[in-house]
């Protein structure tokens, strides 16, 4: 989907942007970004200190344009994901970035199309919604049920209405970048 150049475009903005809502200075724009990056999008910025999760933030729909929305979430992750204190500037030099730019929802009506290491989950019953990245599944070696296990317990849905016709499952897939491993995938 994203050319090497445009993925080093998009983690400097997360990196700017990070590096902005932490000194609390106004951010820089892209000046002149490739079409494909102007294009409304969905994407989570992920945080990491080591290997500790420090936030993680994004859209699932694409209300603006991934540039936006990468420079966006990225701030939030940084400042105001609920589950952990604002990053501060001590840490800026310890902090990894991961980008995941998400494809439309797909509902599934059988389990079985779950693919663990492709496909990330969103699960909706009434009110509450919960989502996990592709990558989580992987990182934590879990099988079909266990992913949808702990992506009903992040929605705050019982698990044991996994089979309620209430519940509506979706699969997307993500293509995935870091700083990390930026040098190596790109």
């Amino acid at each position: 989907m994203f050319s090497v150049s445009e993925k080093r475009v998009l983690l400097q903005l997360a990196r700017s942007a990070l590096e902005s809502a932490v000194n609390k200075v106004p951010i820089k724009k892209q000046m002149n970004p490739s079409p494909n990056l102007l294009k409304p999008s969905g994407a989570f910025v992920t945080i990491r200190k080591g290997n500790t999760l420090r936030g993680c933030i994004g859209y699932l729909e694409p209300i603006k344009s991934l540039i936006d929305t990468i420079q966006e979430v990225t701030m939030k992750a940084a400042l105001e994901d609920f589950r952990f204190l604002p990053v501060t500037s001590e840490e800026l030099d310890e902090i990894e970035i991961e980008v995941s730019v998400i494809s439309p929802m797909t509902l599934i009506s059988d389990c079985n199309d779950i693919s663990i290491g492709e496909h990330g989950l969103m699960v909706e019953h009434g009110n509450y919604r919960g989502l996990l990245l592709p990558q989580v599944a992987i990182e934590f070696g879990w099988d079909k049920d266990t992913f949808l296990s702990h992506t009903l317990r992040k929605a705050g849905i019982p698990e044991n209405l996994w089979n309620s016709p209430k519940l509506k499952i979706f699969t997307f897939t993500a293509e995935i970048f870091s700083e990390q491993h930026s040098t190596h995938s790109m």
